[in-house]
């Protein structure tokens, strides 16, 4: 029995949503002058608040131990930046965004988002809590705040910087230990008549899909539609509308204003969602319960299709060391045994090695020099765009593999 509470509206959690056991910090990876040195492993087991139905991870770790020297940086996925791109230019459409409006971004990352609206001429701001991330920001020209936000820092930004016409916070809400806190800060900080917009992944989208490798230390939440009214809500915070995105496995871009206001009018697309959420079983813990066992599943598939290809003297790589490549790797026990190593753009990750399982990790164009039989897909979310700059693999007749919602060769 455990005895943390939800972070929200403070019942005790007992149910348990998935628990994956004991894992690394899926972004310390490993220096090769380290690699004789211990890691800390911390519990993976996110539970459900039967009251509010946020299904959330209790802390093991402080943000600041987490986000403070942060090796993601948004703009090494081309797909990533033009998704960014399509969101800039619709919103400056549809919410008459120009050079007297302000748009401020929550943990804006590199300044992935905010160069687009930089370069139409509208005047933003970034707040991004990991130094390092902030000032590439910064020395891109995309001015950047280095803070964790919540209401103090959102007092703070508009007595500097004026309130926000357009607030952003993408991929940030399920990093967020202080829910509370951080919603409360939204609220002061959006002007009396602005529009709030977040993406985050659907929690319905993970369940359907078994993406139980979702689940790390830096995601303290996990979130659907249901539950993330009703916290905006408590902070008077109304949705006005909902967006499906085919990012991360399958996100949510929700729209919000202040509940005090009556427009912009709530859509239809609202209503729909929720009511497919609620025909899953969103708000019933049994549906949370019968998720636990799906993780087994991928790690039997995955296991099997690992040893078979072994047994037949064939090579198999990765390619994605994100966060969730940790997971899967440390869940299912697959270290160098099984991958020679893994591939990543980001050359903040090369020449280290993967937290936990310690596979080495390399430029793409080792790849190349190797030329596996097969190369498994870790960042499944990206599937596309790795198989695209990839595809010349099937030259040398290799092939790809995805582990997730189950393993298969394609």
């Amino acid at each position: 029995m455990t005895n943390f509470r939800c972070k929200f509206c403070d019942t005790k959690l007992e149910h348990t949503f998935v628990d994956l056991g004991l894992g690394p910090l899926v972004d310390a990876y490993v220096d090769a002058d380290a690699l004789d040195r211990m890691e800390p492993f911390f519990p993976l087991h996110a539970y459900v608040c039967h009251q509010c139905f946020l299904v959330q991870l209790p802390p093991a770790v402080r943000p600041d131990e987490m986000f403070i020297d942060y090796p993601y940086f948004s703009s090494v996925s081309t797909s990533w930046l033009e998704h960014a791109r399509r969101y800039a230019d619709e919103a400056i459409k549809q919410f008459g965004l120009g050079s007297t409006s302000r748009v401020k971004e929550i943990a804006s990352n590199d300044g992935y988002l905010l160069q687009y609206f930089h370069a139409a001429g509208i005047p933003v701001l970034g707040i991004e809590p990991a130094a390092n991330v902030a000032e590439i920001a910064n020395a891109k020209g995309i001015p950047t705040v280095s803070r964790f936000f919540g209401l103090t820092t959102a007092e703070e930004v508009r007595t500097e910087h004026g309130a926000a016409d357009l607030l952003i916070g993408n991929n940030v809400l399920a990093h967020v230990p202080e829910r509370n806190d951080f919603i409360a800060g939204l609220k002061h900080l959006l002007a009396e008549d602005g529009v709030l917009t977040m993406e985050f992944p659907h929690l319905l989208r993970t369940m359907q899909e078994n993406q139980f490798d979702q689940v790390f230390h830096e995601h303290f939440s996990y979130l659907s539609l249901v539950t993330v009214e009703r916290m905006f809500s408590a902070h008077g915070l109304a949705l006005f509308d909902v967006a499906e995105l085919p990012t991360h496995g399958g996100s949510l871009r929700i729209y919000a204003r202040h509940a005090e206001r009556s427009e912009p009018a709530a859509t239809p697309r609202l209503d729909a969602l929720r009511a497919r959420e609620q025909r899953f079983g969103l708000e019933d813990v049994v549906t949370y319960a019968n998720f636990a066992e799906r993780p087994k599943q991928v790690k039997h598939g995955l296991l099997t299709f690992l040893l078979k290809a072994k047994h037949e003297g064939k090579s198999v790589v990765g390619y994605g060391a994100a966060g969730k490549a940790a997971v899967l790797l440390n869940f299912c026990g697959i270290g160098v045994d099984f991958l020679d190593f893994i591939a990543d753009l980001s050359p903040h990750k090369q020449g280290k090695y993967m937290p936990g399982v310690r596979i080495p990790i390399e430029p793409p164009e080792a790849i190349d020099k190797a030329k596996p039989d097969y190369v498994l897909i870790l960042s499944w979310n990206l599937k596309d765009e790795i198989m695209q700059q990839l595809s010349h693999i099937r030259d040398w007749g290799g092939q790809f593999v995805l582990p997730i919602p189950e393993t298969r060769i394609c």
